[in-house]
């Protein structure tokens, strides 16, 4: 995934939040499930289709206090792993790959 791909969830995926604002996801398809913390629940809902990584970086410093400078790497390695496990595609000009 390079800075310019805009990840966009998989419609098939299902988001369960749970207490805490914990969730998890779960790939109908592949019956694979994933939990995450509040942070990934807001990362997944920003992952529209319309925001690269930069962007999806921005709105997460803007809603959680504290933000650390590494936040960037590791919503980029967090939406790789989605990506390369079918919950996320990516909207690569005009087609979406993965999804």
């Amino acid at each position: 995934m390079n800075q310019t791909d805009k990840p966009i969830a998989n419609p098939i995926v299902v988001l369960r939040e749970e207490f805490d604002d914990w969730a998890v996801l779960f790939n109908s398809d592949t019956a694979a499930a994933v939990g995450t913390n509040p942070v990934g629940v807001a990362v997944w809902k920003l992952m529209d289709g319309k925001r690269n990584i930069e962007g999806i970086v921005s709105e997460i410093k803007n809603s959680f206090e504290g933000t650390p400078d590494a936040a960037g790497e590791e919503i980029a390695a967090f939406v790789n792993i989605l990506v390369e496990n079918g919950f996320v595609g990516l909207e690569l000009g005009s087609k979406i790959a993965n999804v």
